[in-house]
């Protein structure tokens, strides 16, 4: 019906549960970060569906997908190690909320192709992953993130520590 594999199930039910998951921190926490439970749950499950997106070869061989995934590893990393460097604020704080809306926002591009390829059933919205017609959906995900990016810096930047200056005068 759909034409997917198991691994292809396993690898869209975490991917949909980790966008669950990332959107319940933005909404509950206002930001995703591994101190809530949501938070890690969103890392965790994003780093799964990178990892198992890594043996999926529907389109060929080694492909866009896979360094998606690679990405997706990458700005994982980099935000955790943000997140770490940054635990009072500053620049690495910055980073942080940035990459974890990064690898939300990369959800979006396998979930809309992968989805309006397949969709609806015998008739699908776009006839494959180079139709134009996706970069509507992907181009909207991305302004979303844009949105979410800017207002998490500023954010941020409100809730950081001031730098108080204590040498004498």
């Amino acid at each position: 019906m759909l034409n997917i594999t198991p691994l292809g199930w396993v690898h869209t039910i975490l991917g949909l549960i980790a966008v669950v998951a990332g959107f319940a921190a933005l909404i509950g926490h206002r930001q995703i970060d591994m101190a809530s439970g949501s938070g890690r749950a969103f890392f965790w499950l994003t780093a799964a569906t990178a990892v198992t997106g890594l043996f999926i070869f529907r389109h060929g061989g080694f492909g866009v997908p896979h360094v998606l995934s690679l990405l997706t590893l990458a700005v994982l990393a980099l935000g955790w190690f943000g997140e770490r460097r940054g635990a009072r604020g500053g620049f690495w704080r910055h980073v942080a909320v940035v990459s974890y809306l990064i690898a939300l926002f990369f959800h979006f591009i396998p979930g809309f192709t992968e989805t309006l390829i397949r969709v609806p059933v015998g008739n699908p919205w776009a006839s494959g992953i180079e139709d134009p017609r996706l970069r509507q959906p992907i181009g909207a995900a991305f302004v979303v993130f844009l949105v979410a990016a800017v207002w998490q810096v500023l954010r941020v930047r409100k809730l950081s520590p001031r730098a108080v200056d204590t040498r004498l005068t």
